[in-house]
């Protein structure tokens, strides 16, 4: 004898069921960490974050990380570009701004994956005094 009897879903609706199976979550869980994980791409996620800041649309953790996001960027770019330029123009002092330049590089790169990381695992994802820095500026330039 088979005592295995299929389930009774007449009294569970369809819906139910395929959440049971499937986790689905709610629309008020916070499940938004992919696009801060977006933002926080070096070099890359200096676009998407521009875009969030430009419509404004987003929650407060979005908009904060994009605005880190993009002042971790362009304070790299200028640094990046005036080393560079300083290693160039200058003669003595070119492999040292090289050398720096490159320590600059990492470390943004760094910075960036260390992020990514404290986003993955749910933690703060702000930089002590930078984030309220990039929170000035970009309020500043940017509304």
């Amino acid at each position: 004898m088979n005592n295995l009897q299929p389930n009774d879903s007449s009294s569970v609706p369809e819906s139910q069921e395929k959440s049971a199976l499937f986790f689905i979550p709610s629309e008020d869980a916070n499940v938004s960490s992919l696009p801060l994980i977006l933002y926080l791409v070096p070099v890359i996620g200096f676009f998407p974050s521009l875009w969030t800041l430009y419509r404004r649309r987003g929650s407060r953790e979005q908009l904060n990380v994009s605005r880190l996001s993009i002042t971790l960027a362009l304070t790299w770019l200028l640094g990046y570009i005036l080393l560079g330029a300083g290693a160039v123009t200058g003669e003595f002092f070119s492999l040292r701004l090289l050398l720096l330049n490159s320590f600059l590089t990492s470390g943004y790169f760094l910075v960036s994956a260390w992020l990514i990381v404290r986003t993955v695992q749910g933690k703060s994802n702000r930089i002590a005094g930078f984030s309220r820095f990039a929170n000035r500026v970009t309020n500043k330039y940017l509304s």
